[in-house]
């Protein structure tokens, strides 16, 4: 049985959305902010440990800190064909278009721990092995980096001792060997009783410059652990013991601790045992809002299973996936066929929570993408808690396949303002149905903000044209939801690509967010959305998404924030999706851009 499904929670309970994953136990958060996301990478605690039994690394993503979509594994331990085991506590970070994720794992030659750098173009992966080999080694665990100002990059590790070495602009290299970086009690705190480790680091090293001061936070003194920290001047130190962040707490004889500023606002996340079944082998991740202390000195922080306020709110009238949750009772996820990941293993009273939907003047109904090869059942659209006002029923037809999808709509009614939705899963016993997306549909203010026309590709190729030698064309055979996609052909340069025009619709200063579909009909190009922008008779360019690898075996989403300004009048601005080299042909579905 898998630990969701002994998440069970008494009927019509709401309830605090810490720790913000609960289908699987999750542990050693590595939070990092890109286009307006914190996109979270955590280890994966088999369910029933009784060791850090850690086979592949999870990533999450959220833009309101409550809401988090599941974007499954794309880095596990048989990536390093050189590594034999062990998943541990490693970090992302981006750096010349690319991101590096850095994992300890053990060494098939040694049999001891190495450290291990992976690289993808997106930031959900998929992510391969850099060099094919350990990065470097030494036995010991829990990779951190960090750029400094000057560009130079910095890994450090270590348990017992602590270690760093100079990545050289590549990522993927370093210069000189390692280093050991003293451990003093003056600069990590004192430790009693134990003659061979005088002071309180343990593990866990994270490291970060805040107002030009070097913070590196760790597991402190285990077991069980806390969270401490000290400071330097540069960053290699000398440090300075500063103090304990979180105490001892939390069921999970281990801690490790990661932080991040968003939106104006500074996070800390760590790992607990509060799911039922947790404990120091089945851990589960939670997040904590904070505000540093006037000296630049943390506060104490303790853990809640109330968690981060959310940041700002959900748009129910674009299309949301499944796996976006802020809670959840009695679901998995798994990879979808259509791309991403699905809601599935569905029972009878299961749930999911999303948090902060802004329905506005008020939705009329309600759209699900479904897939059944068991008996089918009902989605029950509740506001407030599980069994909360039913404003709408929408049936689940069986049909044929656990991955042979169609959509499902019903009416709504009562849907107004900002709630909570509660999707509640009726119907008969064992697996009832799959879901893969939904999206609310109104009027009187409750609209699509969508500034592009026609973006779900449902009636044809309408509001759409091509920037360069592109042809475009409606195709019905390939979707990614609904009944038509935008096939793209013809590409003579990697710019050419479908677009549309949106100089009237833009606000100057104003951020917005894109959401792309692509699938390629050939290779495994990297695609992007760029916005072209022309004022006084220049012409620049802003990178919506990221560059991310499409392939011709499924949908991969493109997503991203970007804050769109320009000096003088606006004079031409098209939105439109090209690839970083190449010119493959490509699908696209289901564009958002707003």
């Amino acid at each position: 049985m898998s630990l969701i499904c002994v998440v069970a929670l008494v009927p019509g309970t709401a309830r605090a959305d810490n720790p913000i994953v609960q289908h699987i136990y999750t542990a050693d958060p590595a939070p990092l902010v890109h286009n307006g996301r914190v996109y979270l990478y955590t280890g994966h605690d088999e369910d029933g440990s009784t060791y850090f039994t850690m086979k592949e690394w999870r990533v999450w993503s959220s833009a309101d800190m409550v809401n988090w979509t599941d974007h499954g594994s794309p880095l596990n331990v048989g990536t390093f064909s050189w590594a034999s085991a062990n998943a541990w506590a490693g970090q992302v970070i981006a750096r010349n278009g690319k991101f590096y994720w850095y994992v300890p794992v053990t060494s098939r030659a040694t049999n001891s721990m190495a450290i291990g750098v992976a690289v993808a173009d997106s930031p959900t992966g998929p992510f391969r092995d850099a060099i094919g080999r350990p990065l470097v080694g030494n036995g010991e665990i829990d990779p951190t980096v960090f750029i400094d100002d000057d560009g130079q990059a910095y890994l450090y590790w270590g348990n017992p001792n602590l270690w760093y070495v100079k990545l050289n602009a590549d990522m993927i290299s370093y210069s000189g060997s390692a280093t050991k970086i003293p451990l003093t009690t003056a600069g990590f705190g004192t430790r009693n009783g134990n003659a061979s480790r005088p002071t309180l680091y343990e593990e866990g090293p994270w490291v970060y410059k805040r107002n030009g001061t070097y913070y590196n936070v760790f597991a402190a003194e285990c077991c069980s652990e806390f969270i401490a920290y000290s400071t330097a001047p540069g960053p290699t130190g000398p440090w300075t013991y500063r103090g304990t962040i979180m105490p001892r707490q939390g069921g999970s004889f281990t801690n490790h601790a990661g932080v991040v500023d968003f939106n104006g606002g500074s996070y800390f996340f760590y790992h607990n045992g509060a799911l039922p079944g947790g404990g120091g082998y089945t851990r589960s991740v939670a997040v904590e809002k904070f505000a540093y202390n006037s000296n630049g000195t943390f506060p104490t922080i303790t853990m809640t299973s109330t968690g981060a306020p959310q940041v700002g709110t959900l748009n129910p009238y674009v299309r949301q996936e499944a796996e976006t949750i802020a809670w959840g009772s009695g679901i998995e996820t798994e990879v979808s066929s259509e791309g991403g990941m699905n809601v599935g293993w569905i029972e009878n009273g299961d749930y999911i929570k999303v948090k902060g939907v802004a329905f506005g003047a008020g939705a009329t109904s309600f759209t699900a993408r479904v897939a059944s090869a068991g008996s089918g059942g009902r989605i029950e659209v509740r506001l407030d808690n599980s069994n909360g006002p039913l404003v709408g029923t929408c049936t689940a037809p069986v049909t044929g396949g656990w991955q042979t999808w169609t959509n499902t709509t019903c009416a709504v009614s009562g849907a107004t303002g900002t709630r909570d939705v509660f999707l509640r899963f009726a119907g008969g016993s064992g697996n009832l149905f799959n879901v893969n997306w939904w999206q609310f549909a109104g009027t009187g203010g409750g609209v699509d903000n969508n500034l592009l026309t026609n973006g779900n590709l449902e009636s044809g190729t309408t509001g759409w044209g091509a920037i360069g030698a592109a042809a475009i064309s409606s195709n019905t055979a390939v979707v990614h939801g609904g009944t038509g996609s935008l096939s793209v052909t013809g590409r003579t340069a990697s710019w050419n690509g479908p677009s549309q025009d949106v100089t009237s619709k833009l606000t100057n200063g104003k951020s917005y967010t894109t959401s792309v579909w692509v699938r390629s009909q050939s290779g495994t190009p990297a695609a992007k959305a760029t916005l072209s922008l022309t004022a006084n008779g220049t012409t620049n360019y802003l990178q919506l998404t990221p560059a991310t690898g499409v392939n011709a075996n499924g949908w991969t989403q493109l997503t991203g924030t970007a804050t769109v300004s320009w000096s003088g009048t606006l004079t031409g601005a098209s939105f439109y999706v090209e690839t970083a080299e190449g010119t493959d042909s490509l699908l696209v579905d289901d564009v958002s851009f707003q």
